[in-house]
């Protein structure tokens, strides 16, 4: 088995929830989107790891320790040990990532491009699925940037996204948020068996 492969069995014996489970499958696919389209425009400069694989392994690992009995301030920062009970190391700048990801609670910052594309993406994929929902068809094939867009504006529709998070991909990332929204809903249309939607 490869090491995404044993991650994901990992997280297949530890997670009952089969929704979160699909959450961490679509933030693992935006994450490698994300990395190839920071690579290709080399807007990254020299900071952090631009391994697509690890991007992808962030994205796929990063509610691992979102189970019962981790406090919201240790959610991120036990990952890495639950894995390593496995057998499994990730490098540091995937760890970073993944405790960076819940850095309001756990008071580890975001950092690098990586650090930052998990944090922002994170609440994107809710969001997009809450607008495949409502379709008729409840298919993500069916759903166009402008859907995301317009639900989006709707602060009541999907109340719990953090929109103040998606749209630092502005800022931090240098993507325009239509764009940030057209890459990674074409990330999870890629898995859209998957995610059964």
């Amino acid at each position: 088995m490869n090491k995404r492969e044993e991650v994901l069995k990992v997280i297949e014996d530890q997670i009952d929830n089969k929704n979160i489970i699909k959450h961490m499958l679509a933030v693992e696919a935006c994450m490698g989107a994300l990395a190839k389209k920071l690579a290709s425009e080399n807007l990254r400069g020299s900071e952090g790891s631009l391994e697509v694989g690890d991007w992808r392994l962030a994205g796929l690992a990063h509610d691992l320790d979102y189970q019962e009995g981790i406090s919201d301030e240790e959610h991120g920062t036990r990952t890495g040990q639950i894995l390593e009970q496995e057998g499994i190391k990730l490098s540091d700048e995937v760890l970073h990532a993944i405790a960076a990801h819940n850095w309001e609670h756990t008071g580890i910052k975001p950092k690098s491009d990586m650090d930052w594309a998990l944090f922002t993406v994170d609440s994107l994929t809710g969001l997009i699925v809450a607008a495949t929902l409502v379709l008729p068809s409840r298919k993500l094939a069916d759903v166009t940037v402008e859907n995301v867009l317009n639900r989006f504006d709707e602060p009541r529709f999907a109340a719990g996204t953090r929109r103040d998070h998606i749209k630092m991909c502005e800022d931090k990332l240098n993507i325009p948020l239509d764009e940030f929204v057209k890459i990674n809903l074409e990330a999870m249309k890629g898995i859209s068996k998957s995610l059964e939607l």
